[in-house]
């Protein structure tokens, strides 16, 4: 089965749903084996509340621009037949899941991890890969050469196809890995029959070892010069003179 995934973003009327804070807009673009199909979803929701006013500083969405726009019901069966099925990924994903079950709560509908096979949380991913360094979507455009000079604000459809790219970005690698296990490597077939091929050294480049050197020193600055990789061995018993 060819694996659909639904990038996804929410802007909402603050940051805690438990406070009843609520999705304002709401936006997915879809995927299919990697690549964009062009479809997306895509909604601006009345929250009947008000929006605070450092959410607002953010995303700029007014309550008088939504004053004519439906309520989360009107949209959700929408939502929920576009994700449904779907590997969500999102950035920073417990937030916007968090407010999307509450929102799906409030209707008496399934959360998202009956409705959806998975959820990728590239925040998660990116803190992996860049430890110790900003990894907001702004961040990483600018890490991965992603034109992101539209973004005066944040908004849901916007911020939905930027980390599309940026997501396709942090994991090219993985595309071209299945496509090699996917066909047959003569080290193996001549493995199998008996023989053994010649070992092939790959030496690091110069900016390799500068990049391994730089994540080095990241590590041993985040554990406050006690990285293990970067300490001396102690001599053992039989070298003690």
């Amino acid at each position: 089965m060819a694996l659909r995934q639904i990038v996804l973003d929410t802007e909402t009327t603050g940051l805690e749903w438990r406070l009843g804070d609520r999705i304002i807009e709401v936006a997915g673009v879809e995927m299919v084996e990697r690549k964009l199909t062009g479809r997306h979803f895509h909604r601006y929701i009345n929250p009947e509340r008000d929006i605070d006013a450092g959410a607002q500083a953010v995303h700029g969405i007014t309550l008088e621009f939504l004053a004519d726009k439906p309520r989360f019901a009107e949209i959700v069966d929408e939502l929920a037949d576009f994700i449904q099925g779907a590997e969500l990924v999102i950035h920073n994903a417990s937030f916007d899941v968090g407010f999307l079950n509450n929102e799906f709560n409030l209707l008496d509908r399934e959360p998202v991890d009956k409705l959806c096979a998975s959820v990728v949380d590239t925040l998660r991913m990116a803190r992996e890969l860049r430890p110790g360094k900003r990894n907001n979507l702004d961040a990483l455009c600018n890490e991965y050469a992603i034109d992101n000079s539209g973004r005066q604000l944040h908004g849901a459809l916007l911020d939905a196809e930027l980390l599309a790219e940026v997501y396709l970005a942090m994991t090219r690698g993985q595309e071209s890995l299945v496509m090699e296990l996917e066909s047959p490597q003569p080290e193996i077939n001549a493995s199998l029959s008996g023989e053994r091929p010649p070992l092939r050294v790959l030496r690091a480049t110069e900016a390799e070892l500068a990049d391994h050197e730089r994540v080095l020193q990241e590590v041993n600055k985040d554990a406050k010069g006690k990285c293990l990789w970067l300490q001396e061995p102690e001599p053992s018993e039989s070298a003690v003179g």
